[in-house]
Formats: C-alpha cells, sequence, structure tokens
C-alpha cells in the first residue's frame, strides 16, 4: 500500500540543490506564490501543504498532534522524492517544523531560516481554546478576521483568506493542538544549521522579540526585521524576504556580502541595508551577488588594481558621490594617498581635466576627513 503524503508543488531543476519550504496555519504553499519561481531558478523548490490544508489530506494528523509529527510527514515526502539533505525555509506553523528537523534531524538540514515564527507561540492556552472553538463552530470566524492577524491594516491576499475558510476543521484543530504543545527554547542552542531568522516588525503573532529570542540562542544566526511586514510576510513584502533567503543560501551573495563590508566598511553597508526598502530590495540582492560576489571575487585582478579601475571609471562618467567611497575603499585595499593622486593624473589625460579636477577636490576632502 502507497504512503499517503502531504501535497506539494516542486518547481526548479530536479539536478539543483532542495529547498523545502513549509506554510502558516491557515494557509496552502499558495502562500509562496511570490517568492517561490524566483527561489526555483537556483534551486529545486518543495512547498508542501499542512494535513487539511490545500491539497492535502486531513487525516495525516489527527487530535493531540505534535510538531514532531508534522515533521516527520515531510521527512517521508523527502524520502519519497529521492531528497536526502535539504535547505528548509518555513513561516509560523512552518518555521516550527523547521526548528525541530534542525534539533531532532540535524544530518537533513542544510541550512535553515525561520520567519515569522517562534520556539514556542505564547503557552497552551490558546491554542487549546481555538482548537475548541474550531472544533465545534468550524473555521468562518477565523476567515472573517484572518486579514487582521496575518497583515497590516488595508492589506489582504484573498486566495489565502479563502484558503482558511477552506481547510478541514478536525486537522486544523489537530495543528493547534501541535502549536499548544510545542515549545523548544531549551533546545535552541543545539542547532548547528546555518541559520537565518527573518521577523514582521508589524507582526503582533509571533513579534519580533520572539525571532530575537532565537537569533540570540542559535549559534552564528542572522537576524532580519522587515518594516511594514506583519505575520505572513512572503505574501505582503516578497521582494524582502526573496532578498534575504537569497542571501543567506546563495554563496555567491554570501561571498558578495562579505567582501563588500571588507572594502566599503561596515558602517557603510550597516547604512545601505538600514534603507533598504521593498522597492530596492532586489537591487541590493543584485549588488550583492554580481558586482561583490562574483565581480570583486574574482582573483584574476588584486583588490589594488580593482579599486584603481574602479576609480578611474567613477571620474570618467562622473559618479563623484560614488567617488568618495571608493577613495576610502582604495585606502582599505592598500592605494596610498600618492597612488590615489597618480590614479587621478592619469585620468587627467584621458578623462579630460575637468573631470580630474573635480576627482582630486573629491579625493582630497575625503583623505584629508580619514587623516591623510
Amino acid at each position: 500500500m502507497t504512503e499517503k503524503l502531504l501535497n506539494f508543488r516542486a518547481e526548479g531543476p530536479t539536478s539543483a540543490p532542495p529547498l523545502l519550504l513549509g506554510p502558516s496555519l491557515g494557509t496552502s504553499y499558495a502562500l509562496w506564490d511570490k517568492v517561490a519561481p524566483e527561489l526555483s531558478i537556483t534551486h529545486r523548490v518543495i512547498r508542501w501543504d499542512l494535513p487539511g490544508h490545500g491539497g492535502s489530506a486531513p487525516d495525516l494528523i489527527g487530535p493531540g498532534a505534535t510538531v514532531g509529527d508534522l515533521a516527520d510527514l515531510v521527512l517521508v515526502l523527502a524520502d519519497s522524492l529521492g531528497i536526502g539533505q535539504f535547505a528548509y525555509a518555513g513561516v509560523s506553523l512552518g518555521g516550527a517544523v523547521g526548528l525541530h528537523l534542525a534539533v531532532h534531524h540535524p544530518e537533513r538540514v542544510s541550512s535553515l531560516a525561520v520567519i515569522c515564527s517562534s520556539a514556542h507561540f505564547n503557552g497552551a492556552k490558546p491554542w487549546e481554546e481555538r482548537a475548541a472553538r474550531v472544533r465545534s463552530e468550524g473555521l468562518d470566524w477565523l476567515a472573517d478576521n484572518a486579514d487582521s492577524r496575518w497583515f497590516t491594516p488595508g492589506f489582504t491576499v484573498p486566495e489565502l483568506v479563502a484558503d482558511q475558510r477552506a481547510a478541514d476543521p478536525a486537522a486544523y484543530a489537530a495543528c493547534c493542538d501541535a502549536l499548544a504543545a510545542f515549545d523548544l527554547r531549551s533546545r535552541l542552542s543545539e542547532i548547528g544549521a546555518r541559520t537565518l531568522v527573518i521577523a514582521g516588525r508589524e507582526d503582533p503573532a509571533t513579534p519580533p522579540a520572539h525571532l530575537r529570542e532565537i537569533a540570540d540562542a542559535v549559534a552564528g544566526a542572522a537576524l532580519v526585521e522587515i518594516p511594514g511586514a506583519s505575520h505572513l510576510a512572503p505574501a505582503q513584502c516578497p521582494e524582502a524576504v526573496l532578498t534575504a533567503l537569497r542571501a543567506h543560501m546563495d554563496g555567491s551573495a554570501r561571498r558578495g556580502m562579505a567582501v563588500r563590508r571588507e572594502v566599503l566598511g561596515d558602517q557603510h553597508v550597516d547604512r545601505a541595508q538600514a534603507r533598504q526598502t521593498p522597492f530596492t530590495a532586489r537591487y541590493q540582492d543584485f549588488i550583492s551577488r554580481y558586482a561583490w560576489g562574483e565581480i570583486w571575487t574574482d582573483t584574476t585582478l588584486s583588490r589594488r588594481e580593482r579599486s584603481m579601475v574602479t576609480l578611474t571609471a567613477l571620474i570618467a562618467h562622473g559618479h563623484y558621490d560614488e567617488l568618495a567611497m571608493h577613495v576610502r575603499a582604495a585606502r582599505r585595499n592598500g592605494l596610498t594617498a600618492e597612488e590615489i593622486g597618480a590614479v587621478l593624473l592619469q585620468s587627467a589625460v584621458y578623462c579630460g581635466v575637468p573631470a580630474a579636477n573635480s576627482a582630486f577636490a573629491v579625493a582630497q576632502r575625503v583623505l584629508e576627513e580619514d587623516g591623510d
């Protein structure tokens, strides 16, 4: 007899590194609609439905279910697809499943992203009460206030609200049982997978303090807070979530961010990240992955040589604000003030005296400010 599996959707090349995406309670894998297609460019993306949600059978779990039971269903799904080790990202209950897998099955999880989730969900009583009401009244009352629980005022995703209304009440209640019993705080320090924690700053269900608790306990974990995001951040702020996940999972993005900090300095990069918005997030990801993760990491030219080329190009195009930043970068890359002056003088011959005149003014100001 064939074992019953969670419903899932697979995207991306079968030869690519596998990435499993877990949903929040009350939603289906449609929660990832604005993120999964982009991630599938570089990964084999498997997004799955909770029991009784989307296309998953409700009888996969029953009363008294635990997060461990859900994690076991995810492992059965992965095994059926021939997936051994995988990257994992999950929202809310889906994030709790990821934490459980990272603690109890560390050999399976290559990297972990926990989004708008928690190592505990404010105690058992609220979930026991919700489970009891769902079993007696169904889910319409939850669907009616889903927007206020999931999103900031004025925002909605009708498809996800419809998922809430269509979920199986018994399976939904069993998922509430799992949340009621879940508390992994004492074991977070055991997680060895490279971990990213993403918080929605406007999230009332799992506020940023819950995510900081995870980040503080897991060695080396990175924390990203998304302005304007509530509980279902992948649906409300997909570009910001996508940028964070790419940087976390993409080797070129991680290398690029490291090189970017080495060349431009932590202060500059921190300012750039603080100014990032959903509108600019994809551009910042592009810069980290391509400019810094591929070009600046190429060893054909040394960083000193790259600084000289960059200074010349900026002078030629009149990008003097950018020039100031790269004069400082050139000093970090080992160029002396005299060598920077020689580059600017060379530029006077090939880019024009007026351009070099402006460049000398910028460089002199920067070098004086930095004590050179």
